[in-house]
Parts: C-alpha cells; sequence; structure tokens
C-alpha cells in the first residue's frame, strides 16, 4: 500500500532515478509502470484524521513532506518502508519505531 503523493516523488526525482539506473527515458518509464502497477494506492482522504494529527506531529520538524507515508503507516497499524536516514532517526526519537528493514 501506498500514499497517491509518491507520484509526485517519483517525477520529483525522475532525473536522478535515470541517471542512477542508466535506463533511457522509455525504458524508466516501462519499469516505473510495471513497478505502480502493483502498487494499491491508498487515497490520502481515507485516512483518519487521528492518523493525520499523529503524523504531522512526528513529522513537522523532521520532513513534512513524509506526512502523508508516516499518517497511512499508523491508519493502517503498517511498517513503515523509507530510506530517508534523517527521517527514520527523527521518526525514532520521537517514538516511532515500525520500520520494515529490507532483508540485505
Amino acid at each position: 500500500m501506498c500514499s497517491k503523493y509518491v507520484f509526485v516523488e517519483i517525477f520529483k526525482h525522475k532525473e536522478r532515478i535515470a541517471d542512477a539506473s542508466g535506463l533511457s527515458e522509455p525504458e524508466l518509464l516501462s519499469l516505473l509502470h510495471s513497478i505502480l502497477e502493483r502498487i494499491e494506492f491508498i487515497d490520502e482522504d481515507s485516512i483518519r484524521l487521528g492518523s493525520w494529527i499523529e503524523a504531522w506531529r512526528l513529522c513537522r520538524d523532521v520532513d513534512e513532506n513524509d506526512t502523508a507515508y508516516v499518517a497511512l503507516a499508523l491508519d493502517q497499524d503498517a511498517e513503515l518502508w523509507t530510506g530517508d536516514r534523517v527521517l527514520e532517526s527523527g521518526l525514532r526519537k520521537k517514538g516511532f519505531i515500525r520500520f520494515f528493514v529490507s532483508p540485505p
């Protein structure tokens, strides 16, 4: 599951993703399409207000752009999957410890 905000994030970082992958634009778009069609997107409007408030409290001085992801994790009682070490550290300091850790 993922917040629809991920579309903004992907296209905001599209050039960096393209450079790191070495894929041509058509190849990258095809790959992104394949990945995105396998994800269940959740409408942010369906996330409970209490989850938004708690996510804002957790994210406001760490990275408020990640509020939607944290709100969704709280709302769904799920783990947050992130590679953002600053976000993870900041959330841990505030007591949020539900992180998905990818296997090596």
